[in-house]
């Protein structure tokens, strides 16, 4: 049997953005409801297994029923900006899955999603519809089933004409009945008024619809409900019209057109891995072209490398197939150059002193993909590798950081226009990849070698063009060197002090949980969702805010906000908070310490996120908490390598804010930072019209949150969730800052006109960020990008900045012949190692280097100190 599945597009995306926190990817794309849409999709795919889909969305906010009533709808919240820019992204996965939408002007997606019921049960069609909304229920019949969200996205609950008599005891054409008493307020649905659902459902049941009830008004009892019916009369007409779903839209797609079946699984896990769906893509088997598809390719496999092989440029691939390349096994070396194109067995390359002398050689051009990786993991087995002077996957990534993807096959289709063929063999799937057969894996790294050699001329030349060769060779190519350097190096952990710190942290959560015990009255398993929603909404009786599926919600949203209601929640925040710290930074830190150096090698990530910061993974370094004094202490565990030692640690002081003075030029700003005053106290001065000491704390806490807002691009509906305060206030709020500055409003008109104009904005470093959308007749996709085009030049400029510092650094503890050691970047920090004899030297060469990098209009401003371990450097 055909089984036809409609979606409330508008409905089920609205459910998903409330019931998820407000997620975004590495990129700034929020993407909260488009995830929860996701797994709603794929969940129906997987249970329903339709033979036909369609997902219908509203075309716009006026429709026919306006008409009939002017403030239909009227009331509502205007859709934050941040779920109305993923309904594009909504629509790009539905695209990918080659799932049908649609859309009509002046219907809504109920009138479609009816028009559709109604054709296909007439002609023997299963149907079911998913949707949050009730007003649905009333198209059930024997051959459609409503399936309404209840809570969160998933929990669901199937609707047949059974359920519908049991629970409200009428039929589902009845519905629009009891809307019509009853009214809508979510629709502005007037109905007459003081009746509710209770009473509507009971005259129903007497009379059958809302007219034959207005018809027996002299057989209701009770004076007020006959008064308020007779008054009411138009209106509860007029309310079960608007709340009846229209089915004869015009609808010209025939009912075969929505089949659902095939779809090109590669499209859909681009598009996870674009938005960083990381736990949706293992869902799909996708697989790689085979060699067998490639044109063949000629190359010599080296038992002995000569100088005969080796010429002062060429390019290079050290194939490590883990992912974390420290210590990594090395499969194989490919060389191209104008002599030919060679594979090199791994030992036969390490033991080749012709070849080893070469890599070490810094007079060559080396052009590689991913420097760091092949400087650490060869470093890793005693070779040098001096000469790299060209990155493709770095340029790759400075010619488009908004790319998903800059590996060897995708830069060799977008750049290479055919000449290059780079082949997608996929050695098995996750972390633990097959090493192929030598003739294999020869063929498939003298491939990605060849096109390594024929990418680097055109990658070269569009960098020129775009004024970022500067970029690329005075700042990012060194600083690849010098990560991999840092990561080398690693930093020393103090193992028994982790130990201590989690025995410390056990104990605290022994005492907690006793405490917990004794006001909730008895024993219970905390870490239970369910065994908490039972203790504190049943025993504790405080309000339940969210049910999911089984159970009270207790996500952290939802204590915050019973925090106030009884002592236990505070004590159940800690316990979950000490407890994170715990598994996730104490254990998890412990697991990465290499045993036999007691050292932790972070990496980098230098080619990931648009506005160009730096990330760190396994151990995510930049993520230790600060907020909580049970986090900062982690820090104490860092500590120099060597003994009498010191850890030195310069912190950038408001760098952002510093960068956005100068590139508005607004003088109160840098007249704020040039006579160094607090600049949150400066704009709460200027917000509020108050003196400087009549700012309170709350003041100052509003001014820093709209700076930083600013800074990172938040909405009305952004600064109104992180101050508590409604949409209204944080707008006007916005407004009065923007008055305040009237340069930084410049600054941000002029970025989005020059974006419009160039398509891409840039930072003071000609770092650039390509906005596709810039132009889009799209409100919600332009308005997204225009805000995007406000805060990359602030964001990435100061991530331009402190990888320049880097690299100045770097050259000066050379210049002065110094032992010191740069360790780590953490944000907006950098931290050393430094001997006591040059503790002197360092600590003020260290501010002096970081504020000279880069000249500002402002002065730049860092907080240096040092100690024992990192906790004691601040």
């Amino acid at each position: 049997m055909k089984k036809l599945v409609l979606i409330d597009g508008n409905s089920i995306a609205y459910r998903a953005f409330f019931a998820l926190p407000l997620l975004n990817n590495d990129k700034g794309v929020y993407t909260n409801a488009v995830y929860g849409f996701t797994t709603m999709l794929l969940k129906i795919i997987e249970e329903e297994k339709p033979t036909h889909m369609l997902v219908a969305f509203d075309a716009g906010k006026t429709t026919f029923r306006h008409k009939t009533f002017d403030e239909y709808k009227g009331g509502r919240q205007k859709t934050p900006p941040e779920l109305s820019e993923q309904f594009p992204l909504v629509r790009e996965m539905l695209d990918a899955f080659n799932i049908s939408r649609y859309e009509v002007e002046n219907y809504e997606a109920d009138d479609i999603i009816g028009t559709l019921a109604k054709d296909a049960s007439s002609k023997d069609f299963e149907v079911k519809v998913f949707s949050g909304d009730k007003d649905l229920l009333q198209l059930v019949s024997d051959k459609v089933t409503v399936v309404l969200t209840k809570k969160g996205i998933t929990n669901v609950e199937a609707y047949d004409e059974a359920l519908i008599a049991e629970k409200y005891g009428i039929s589902p054409k009845q519905i629009i009945d009891m809307k019509g008493l009853m009214g809508d307020s979510s629709d502005n649905i007037p109905g007459v008024p003081g009746v509710g659902e209770k009473t509507a459902l009971k005259l129903l049941k007497e009379f059958g619809s809302v007219e034959k009830v207005l018809d027996s008004i002299d057989q209701i009892s009770g004076k007020k409900m006959k008064e308020k019916l007779e008054e009411n009369r138009e209106q509860a007409l007029m309310s079960k019209e608007l709340a009846t779903i229209f089915v004869d839209v015009p609808f010209e797609t025939p009912l075969d057109d929505l089949s659902f079946g095939e779809y090109d699984k590669q499209d859909v896990v681009k598009l996870m891995k674009e938005l960083e769906f990381t736990s949706l893509v293992p869902k799909f088997d996708t697989e790689g072209a085979t060699l067998e598809e490639l044109e063949e390719i000629t190359y010599d496999v080296l038992d002995e490398v000569t100088e005969e092989h080796l010429t002062k440029e060429a390019s290079l691939i050290v194939e490590v197939l883990s992912e974390n390349y420290h210590q990594a096994n090395i499969e194989g070396l490919a060389l191209v150059n104008e002599k030919g194109r060679f594979f090199i067995e791994t030992q036969q390359a390490l033991k080749s002193r012709a070849l080893v002398e070469w890599l070490k050689d810094d007079t060559t051009k080396i052009t590689v993909f991913d420097a760091k990786r092949a400087v650490v993991a060869l470093g890793w087995k005693g070779v040098l590798l001096n000469g790299v002077t060209f990155d493709v996957q770095m340029a790759s990534y400075l010619l488009d950081p908004s790319l998903s993807s800059h590996e060897i096959s995708d830069v060799a289709k977008r750049k290479a226009k055919g000449q290059v063929q780079e082949d997608e063999v996929v050695y098995g799937k996750g972390a633990k990849q097959k090493v192929p057969q030598q003739a294999q894996l020869a063929e498939h790294l003298v491939r990605k070698a060849d096109a390594l050699y024929q990418l680097q001329p055109i990658l070269e030349q569009e960098l020129i063009e775009n004024e970022q060769e500067k970029l690329f060779r005075e700042l990012e190519m060194p600083l690849s060197i010098i990560l991999g350097r840092m990561e080398t190096t690693g930093v020393k952990v103090d193992k028994q002090q982790l130990e201590h710190m989690g025995e410390n942290l056990n104990e605290r959560l022994q005492e907690l949980e006793q405490t917990i015990h004794e006001l909730a009255g008895g024993a219970f398993n905390i870490n239970s969702p369910k065994q908490l929603g039972e203790v504190l909404f049943e025993k504790l009786g405080l309000p339940p805010i969210k049910k999911t599926k089984t159970g009270y919600s207790t996500s952290a949203d939802v204590l915050e906000k019973l925090a106030e209601d009884h002592e236990i929640v505070q004590y159940i925040l800690h316990y979950r908070q000490l407890g994170k710290l715990n598994s996730t930074y104490i254990e998890g830190l412990l697991k990465v310490t290499k045993d036999e150096t007691n050292k932790i090698h972070t990496r980098y990530n230098q080619a990931l996120t648009q506005t160009g910061r730096l990330s760190s993974t396994d151990p995510n370094l930049q993520n230790i908490p600060i907020r909580l004094e049970e986090g900062r202490k982690i820090r104490k565990a860092f500590i120099p390598s060597e003994s009498g030692w010191k850890i030195v640690a310069a912190d950038y002081s408001q760098i952002e804010l510093r960068v956005l003075a100068h590139i508005s030029g607004d003088e109160k700003l840098i007249e704020a930072f040039q006579s160094d005053m607090d600049i949150h106290t400066k704009t709460a001065m200027d917000v509020f019209h108050v003196s400087e000491e009549e700012v309170t704390s709350n003041m100052r806490r509003s001014a820093k949150a709209v700076n930083f807002g600013i800074v990172y691009g938040i909405s009305d509906f952004g600064l109104s969730q992180s101050l508590g305060i409604t949409r209204k206030e944080a707008g006007q709020f916005i407004d009065r800052y923007l008055a305040s500055y009237p340069k930084v409003k410049e600054y941000m008109d002029h970025t989005i006109e020059e974006a419009r104009e160039k398509g891409y904005v840039t930072t003071l470093l000609q770092r650039r960020r390509y906005l596709a959308d810039i132009t889009s007749r799209n409100f919600n996709k332009r308005s997204f990008a225009e805000r995007t085009a406000m805060n990359t030049p602030i964001q990435g400029s100061a991530a331009d900045i402190i990888k320049r510092a880097m690299v100045d650094m770097a050259e000066r503890l050379v210049q002065e012949n110094l032992q010191s050691r740069m360790l780590l970047q953490v944000h907006d920090e950098l931290i050393f190692e430094v001997p006591e004899n040059e503790m002197e030297i360092m600590m003020k060469l260290v501010p002096e280097v970081m504020e000279q990098t880069v000249s500002l209009d402002v002065p730049l401003k860092a907080d240096v100190s040092y100690g024992e371990t990192w906790y004691d450097a601040k």
